[in-house]
């Protein structure tokens, strides 16, 4: 049997330094880099913030664009050794959650969308690949006004706990500055 890799989970607010963050962790590990790239350009903003992403990712990284099929790709890529970068969860989550194909049906149920991202946390925990996947932290804000989107943060918060019990290394970005979270804990989960 092969060796399992490194599961790495790193959350922060909006321009925390995460994505920074696991690109250094990725680059610094020396191995080859498998990139999936869970954004879809679907207005001139996050286009914008996809050529960024990409301006800074070294040319000999591997980028799959997938937006839906993450634990797909994971489970096929994750056989072999090397190091694979999902960034970010929040929007795998949201396009699970609301495809624009879907129209106002929706996309997975909330019990489908669980079971799919505990998928995706065992095959990362289980990979013979080093793993980081990337997700926002949503819940330390305001209650959002509109089901749908209390629905969204709620499925983040729940993901993310999903991530970091599962992740070997969990970090909290603040400003820049990693926090590492399993290091933090002063007492096992209960």
């Amino acid at each position: 049997m092969s060796k399992r890799g490194n599961f790495h989970f790193i959350t922060g607010g909006a321009r925390s330094g995460k994505s920074s963050f696991a690109e250094r962790l990725a680059l610094n590990s020396g191995k080859e880099v498998r990139y999936i790239a869970t954004a879809e350009a679907l207005d001139e903003e996050m286009a914008t913030r996809i050529k960024e992403h990409q301006k800074r990712r070294p040319a000999s990284w591997i980028t799959i664009e997938e937006p839906y099929r993450v634990t797909s790709v994971l489970e096929d890529i994750g056989k072999e050794e090397g190091m694979v970068l999902i960034d970010c969860l929040t929007l795998l989550i949201s396009n699970l959650l609301f495809p624009p194909s879907a129209g106002e049906n929706g996309g997975l149920s909330e019990d489908d969308l669980l079971l799919e991202l505990k998928s995706l946390a065992r095959l990362a925990r289980e990979s013979c690949a080093d793993v980081i996947i990337v997700s926002n932290e949503l819940g330390l804000g305001v209650v959002p006004e509109y089901p749908q989107a209390r629905l969204f943060r709620d499925m983040v918060g729940w993901a993310n706990q999903i991530m970091a019990r599962e992740a070997d290394h969990a970090f909290f970005l603040v400003s820049g500055v990693p926090l590492d979270l399993k290091k933090l804990c002063v007492t096992d989960h209960l």
